[in-house]
């Protein structure tokens, strides 16, 4: 069985300042959106966080932006996040931006214990500077290296006791790399059952990556709303 947190707070006691986290979600799409929250109140800083983007300004990885709390991000776009696009044109903030696809590549290719690999994303690019670049059956090719985690958040909507994860639909996105990529792995999940009780073929992330759990509600907030008139 893993362990299963109480509350957040707890939950989140573990990260300290310095540390790089992962952290699993598309823009506020399956999101830990608690362990998130829980984190910005910790006050714990100079964080590394790998993620695909920042959220916005007031949910989601855009409340560590707020509050100073990260010193590097490593993801793939700005997004909607004012306060993150405030903070990288004045240099308050490291940001290093990386082709989508090759972000999760590096993710991937870290969980699976890959070091790195070549990929023809970002040649002849400002993404190719001080990285090798090989011909392969005359094509040139970029090296990119693996990305890890001492800590990675993560989201799922049904959880096990021995921590097997069920992703929902899109809320999937970059979260079964993420969890396998982080060297501790900590899930919000939305519901909890029994060992045995889930389907062995419905199974997104083995509970062999899963360290610790804990159960909340999201609000699950949309990015940008659109309705009819």
């Amino acid at each position: 069985m893993k362990k299963m947190y109480a509350s957040f707070n707890e939950a989140v006691a573990g990260i300290k300042d310095g540390m790089t986290i992962m952290v699993g979600g598309f823009g506020l799409c399956g999101i830990p959106e608690n362990l998130i929250k829980a984190l910005a109140d910790s006050g714990v800083k100079d964080l590394t966080v790998i993620s695909n983007n920042c959220g916005v300004d007031d949910w989601g990885l855009g409340l560590l932006l707020r509050n100073k709390q990260i010193k590097k991000i490593i993801g793939s776009y700005v997004g909607e996040n004012k306060e993150f696009e405030r903070q990288m044109l004045a240099g308050e903030i490291e940001v290093e931006l990386t082709p989508q696809g090759t972000l999760a590549e590096k993710i991937r290719a870290g969980g699976a214990g890959i070091p790195a690999f070549f990929t023809p994303a970002g040649v002849g690019t400002p993404i190719a500077e001080g990285k090798e670049v090989r011909e392969f059956e005359g094509k040139e090719y970029l090296l990119e290296k693996a990305l890890t985690a001492d800590v990675s958040l993560v989201r799922a909507c049904k959880a096990d006791k021995m921590g097997n994860l069920v992703y929902n639909k899109t809320a999937r996105n970059f979260n079964p790399m993420i969890a396998a990529a982080g060297k501790v792995t900590i899930a919000e999940v939305e519901e909890m059952v029994e060992a045995g009780d889930l389907d062995p073929h419905v199974i997104h992330t083995p509970g062999i990556y899963v360290q610790a759990l804990i159960q909340g509600e999201q609000e699950k907030r949309i990015e940008r709303r659109t309705v009819r008139p």
